[in-house]
């Protein structure tokens, strides 16, 4: 087996889990605007848990994408173009959920508010689904042919594995996100998040357990084996440290289960990257789907400098905004002019001016 394709193929499964782990949350706390939040208030102390971060963990996506692209141009080309449509609504579903982060906000008024926290839920569930869809079937299998190009309409794709990888994201989203608003909130919103946590967590993990152990089952080593046994071991502990109000240690354990479960499943696919459910002469491996050995060495150069610096400046975001949230730091929501409307009235006849000219020596009392 060479050594760059290798190394390239950990590099990719490392992307997908910090995709997982960090992006996650995000995703999750997306779901529970409307899940989970009974008001206004608790909808913006959940936005302002991830609004320093949730766009900077899809950069997490972006890469995974890009280095599939460059590493095994092979990979991307029967992955994307097979499941065209689902990656489709998943690129609208995380538009349209960036553009309610930025729009929800601009107008203080019930109807624009649920709008645009609906686009948020909707767009989070719709990403994770597609998400977690696309990675367990190009682990379990996808209807390729000789050429890697698919066989069958546009919904040839669409199996049992889709679904299970799917609601498997889902349900993982949605409790990592529990356990994350529990370690970054204070006040009704935590509590309420821990008790929801601790009810959840045994349940919600079954769907990607259940892809853990298919996985296994069909090509599993010994190591993978041990590492489906310690993503078990995380969710027990996950739940008794909610139990026992230990949040930081209960976030940590679910983020272990998801590094388990990506670790166990991409090692028990390995050497293959799309096995074809057609024939297996037709499987997409690391040897014939990657580029050349200059290719990957260069790659490999570029990330060795540039991955740490990323991971460092996104390290430095998180501890900058490591304070709790609650909803004694959010402000009464208020309505405002845009400064061109301000300023269109004041040169109206019989208004004055609502805002002192830029040039006007007056102060801010004036």
């Amino acid at each position: 087996m060479e050594l760059l394709p290798t190394i390239w193929f950990v590099a990719i499964a490392v992307l997908w889990t910090g995709y997982l782990f960090l992006e996650g949350f995000d995703l999750g706390v997306g779901m529970l605007m409307k899940l989970f939040a009974r008001n206004n208030t608790d909808r913006r102390v959940l936005l302002n848990t991830i609004g320093p971060v949730w766009d900077g963990n899809e950069v997490w996506l972006l890469t995974a994408a890009g280095a599939t692209f460059a590493a095994f141009p092979l990979w991307y080309a029967s992955l994307f173009s097979t499941l065209y449509l689902p990656l489709l609504l998943v690129l609208v579903a995380l538009i349209f959920r960036a553009v309610a982060f930025e729009y929800r906000g601009k107008v203080d008024t019930e109807r624009w508010r649920n709008a645009w926290d609906w686009a948020i839920a909707l767009g989070s569930f719709v990403a994770a689904f597609g998400v977690g869809a696309a990675l367990a079937l190009t682990t379990t299998g996808l209807p390729i042919d000789a050429n890697g190009d698919r066989a069958g309409g546009p919904f040839a794709w669409f199996s049992g594995y889709a679904l299970l990888g799917g609601f498997g994201v889902v349900a993982f989203a949605l409790v990592h996100a529990l356990a994350f608003l529990a370690l970054k909130t204070d006040g009704d919103v935590r509590h309420r998040a821990r008790r929801w946590f601790t009810r959840l967590v045994p349940f919600a993990m079954l769907p990607l357990l259940a892809w853990m152990v298919s996985l296994q089952l069909r090509g599993g080593k010994t190591w993978t084996w041990v590492l489906v046994v310690a993503g078990v071991a995380a969710v027990a502990f996950a739940w008794q440290f909610a139990r026992r109000g230990a949040e930081g240690r209960a976030f940590a354990a679910t983020g272990t289960f998801v590094v388990c479960a990506t670790a166990s499943i991409f090692g028990a696919a390995f050497p293959v990257v799309i096995p074809s459910t057609l024939d297996p002469a037709f499987d997409l491996t690391i040897a014939n789907a990657s580029s050349s050995d200059y290719t990957l060495g260069l790659m490999s150069i570029v990330a060795a400098v540039g991955l740490p610096l990323v991971i460092a400046y996104q390290a430095w975001t998180y501890w900058v905004f490591r304070r709790r949230v609650s909803a004694a730091h959010i402000p009464e929501a208020h309505g405002f002019l845009p400064a061109i409307a301000s300023r269109i009235l004041a040169d109206e006849p019989g208004h004055g001016p609502s805002v002192p000219p830029a040039h006007s020596p007056a102060g801010p009392g004036a």
